[in-house]
């Protein structure tokens, strides 16, 4: 059922992104299998999700033929001297590793075994078409959304102390290898999650299942809602919005071309990250028809929360990995000048309350996650309408909506800490025998 909703709604998007002349999702998934792929580490990511349901052995097999299938792709493009100027040198021979695995689970295995094989090839196909879902909703913010709401997140984000131009400074002051680490953990947050869940699905192949619930669900699902609220609150970032930092940027990162534009004659003023933005009412502002709209909520945020709340049940080095992800990724999401530090606090009430939902799905709608995701829910609206209508009593009372806005997000934190541990099994402690007095 999932996976048919799942398939109908790349359908829909698909003819969405038709109408404004765009390919959709399922267009650029499927020039992947000849062309040069623009998520070339992304399918290789997919394609070890789908490895979980193989044995060893058949693991090393696709590896081994997803890897001969690049080199003749790669010797077959030299020959004929086609250079890759966009996307990978590499990943088709990943993608059609997934695709022969779910031709044979059809043509030559039956029963469970075929529902097994093509469950992990759906999750691996799922992981890399949700990245080009999310890609084709940036340009749709961006075309049908002329206006921008960054004044007013920006006017709010003086009552939590402008951490994006605090953090910003703090990032330039690092140099190159400050920015460069940021940007490998902030660009490969799909990778990191794909290790989590691997170790979460280690057992798939033996035991012959999948669990009910892992990271992957959570991911494509925030992946999947996240968007909707692109296009109810339209932001584009400090960095465009009030400032030409990528330049700047551009001189310390390895790959300057990568580099996003900037905002260009449409930002406010040249303030970020040097200096906050100054109090006033805010207005709604025009933008390009390029740069996304992808602001508010800082989903990259509620990828990392929800990439650390699942590794709390892995070793130490998993827990660590997952923390360590979790505090780079926001620092780089303010340090670059990506997002406000109010994106941040509603990404995280957004992550949690995803996750409750699927948590609450799975254990068949009880009253603790009811009422867990009502109030997530509600927390996450009351923070986008005080962002849009009480931005500047926020900004000129920082010491009182300062710390309602962080108490607001520490409440949704502590009802989701508080329901899960309700919801683990308790240990229930072995009955010690009684000791019986030795015989005289």
């Amino acid at each position: 059922m999932a996976g048919v909703v799942a398939l109908g709604f790349l359908v829909a998007l698909e003819l969405f992104a038709r109408r404004h002349g765009l390919p959709g999702p399922l267009t650029n998934q499927a020039r992947e299998v000849v062309f040069a792929p623009k998520s070339g580490f992304l399918l290789y990511a997919g394609m070890a999700l789908t490895m979980t349901v193989l044995t060893w052995r058949q693991r090393f097999v696709a590896l081994g033929a997803a890897i001969g299938i690049d080199l003749v792709f790669w010797v077959v493009r030299w020959a004929s001297g086609t250079e890759v100027t966009e996307g990978h040198p590499f990943g088709n021979g990943a993608l059609w590793v997934i695709l022969g695995i779910g031709v044979l689970a059809v043509t030559r295995r039956t029963g469970p075994e075929r529902v097994l094989l093509l469950k992990g090839v759906g999750l691996g196909l799922l992981l890399v078409t949700g990245r080009k879902t999310g890609d084709i909703w940036l340009i749709i913010t961006s075309r049908t959304r002329p206006t921008v709401l960054d004044q007013y997140v920006a006017t709010a984000d003086h009552a939590l102390g402008n951490p994006s131009w605090l953090v910003g400074r703090l990032v330039t002051a690092t140099g190159a290898v400050g920015y460069n680490l940021l940007d490998v953990v902030y660009s490969q947050l799909a990778v990191a999650a794909v290790v989590v869940a691997l170790y979460q699905l280690r057992n798939v192949a033996s035991e012959r299942r999948f669990p009910r619930h892992h990271l992957v669900r959570t991911f494509l699902a925030i992946g999947l809602l996240g968007p909707a609220v692109y296009m109810i609150f339209p932001v584009v970032g400090p960095v465009f919005a009030y400032g030409t930092g990528v330049e700047h940027w551009s001189s310390l990162s390895l790959w300057p071309e990568a580099t996003p534009p900037s905002g260009g004659h449409f930002e406010v003023a040249d303030l970020w990250p040097g200096t906050p933005p100054p109090v006033a009412p805010p207005h709604p502002m025009g933008f390009d028809g390029v740069t996304p709209r992808n602001c508010m909520p800082s989903l990259h945020t509620a990828w990392a929360v929800t990439i650390f709340v699942h590794s709390r049940r892995g070793p130490r080095a998993l827990r660590w990995a997952g923390a360590f992800w979790l505090v780079a990724t926001l620092t780089a999401t303010l340090g670059f000048g990506y997002h406000y530090g109010a994106d941040l606090v509603a990404g995280v009430v957004f992550a949690l309350t995803v996750e409750a939902a699927l948590r609450t799905f799975d254990r068949g709608w009880d009253r603790a996650g009811l009422r867990l995701v009502a109030y997530g829910t509600a927390v996450f609206v009351a923070l986008l309408a005080a962002y849009r209508w009480l931005p500047l009593p926020m900004a000129e009372h920082p010491w009182l909506a300062g710390p309602l806005l962080l108490l607001a997000m520490a409440s949704v934190v502590y009802g989701f800490v508080r329901t899960v541990a309700q919801w683990d099994p308790k240990p229930v402690p072995v009955p010690r025998p009684e000791l019986q007095p030795e015989p005289t």
